[in-house]
């Protein structure tokens, strides 16, 4: 009995627990399409119909920056491929302050050691390489052998991943990227537009392409140091235009002189280079929403249809000739990728 009454006398000596009487107002659950979209953009989308946009709007953002960099460099006459990536850098830098910082798209992270901005400034130096090469390669190569040769990148990526980090994939993954070699090589024999620098530096942009990928794996490693793809664009970008900035003058002269000459004749110039930067921006902002979406497998997927979509719109749109050797050899390299996919994931 006293230790029933002691307790009765805690209890009640506590003030909070006296009144019996209090409610708390629990919000109800929201629904589904609440949560899933809570800047309520499901209320004007549904979910498939929001994907469906998100994906043309990748294909949109993917093929057009290929086709304003092709059209700029080898149609319009403006052959200063070196500043108009470094136009790219800058708009990713300027686009990813604003997404990460007012829009809130991700989190923003911080470089948190001078060990890790070094790893940054390498990745970027890579990611100059290959967007240079590539653009350049525009000027001497149709968009359509560009892309076919784009496709070899997953030759290059098992190879850098076995010379660097000494990785070794099944036998099924090297043979399927025997059709991918084969593919380009007779697609090379049959091209009427072909042009052998052209293809050299298309070749090293597309190996550049799969040593970033390999190196930022390798040195990304830590928690610590991983960085989401929109914050690793925000600091890669505005280092590769610094990058870019001497090569640029000394290549290409006083292009900013020449480009700002060239406006008071054809505002059209103007309007060109924003569209094409912006593009160049949206390419990697609808990667990012694709995979959050749906998933990196549908990226990958949607990556290896990229390439013919592209060849196609390219041809219909410049005219440039084609053979029926070149489509089949095309054709033998996305299949070669889409066995390596497969190869992969097995």
């Amino acid at each position: 009995m006293l230790e029933v009454q002691s307790y009765t006398t805690r209890r009640g000596s506590n003030p909070r627990l006296e009144t019996t009487e209090q409610v708390l107002d629990i919000p109800a659950t929201p629904p589904g399409d609440v949560r899933n979209n809570p800047n309520g953009i499901g209320s004007i989308l549904s979910p498939t119909v929001l994907t469906a946009v998100i994906i043309a709007s990748w294909y949109f953002s993917n093929i057009g920056v290929l086709l304003l960099n092709k059209y700029l460099l080898s149609f319009y006459g403006y052959r200063y491929p070196i500043f108009l990536t470094m136009l790219h850098m800058l708009s990713c830098a300027a686009y990813s302050l604003a997404a990460i910082r007012w829009l809130e798209i991700v989190p923003l992270q911080h470089i948190l050691s001078r060990r890790q901005f070094l790893k940054i400034f390498a990745l970027s130096a890579i990611f100059c390489f290959s967007v240079v090469c590539g653009n350049t390669s525009l000027r001497y190569l149709p968009v359509s052998f560009n892309q076919a040769i784009g496709a070899t990148t997953p030759f290059f990526t098992a190879i850098f991943a076995f010379l660097i980090t000494c990785k070794k994939e099944s036998a099924g993954v090297y043979l399927a990227l025997v059709p991918v070699v084969f593919g380009i090589v007779l697609a090379s024999n049959s091209e009427p537009l072909f042009h052998f620098f052209g293809f050299l530096i298309c070749i090293g942009s597309t190996a550049g392409r799969a040593l970033k990928s390999v190196v930022q794996g390798l040195l990304l490693t830590s928690e610590a140091e991983k960085l989401h793809s929109m914050n690793l664009l925000l600091y890669m970008a505005p280092m590769a235009a610094l990058i870019l900035l001497p090569f640029t003058l000394y290549i290409e002269g006083n292009v900013l002189a020449i480009t700002l000459e060239k406006a008071k004749g054809d505002s059209f110039i103007v309007f060109l280079l924003i569209a094409n930067a912006t593009v160049a921006y949206l390419v990697n902002l609808t990667n990012f929403l694709v995979t959050k979406h749906t998933s990196a497998l549908t990226l990958q997927v949607l990556g290896n249809a990229k390439a013919a979509v592209a060849a196609v719109v390219s041809v219909l749109i410049f005219r440039n000739p084609v053979t029926v050797m070149g489509m089949a050899g095309f054709a033998v390299t996305i299949m070669g990728v889409v066995l390596y996919s497969e190869a992969r994931k097995r």
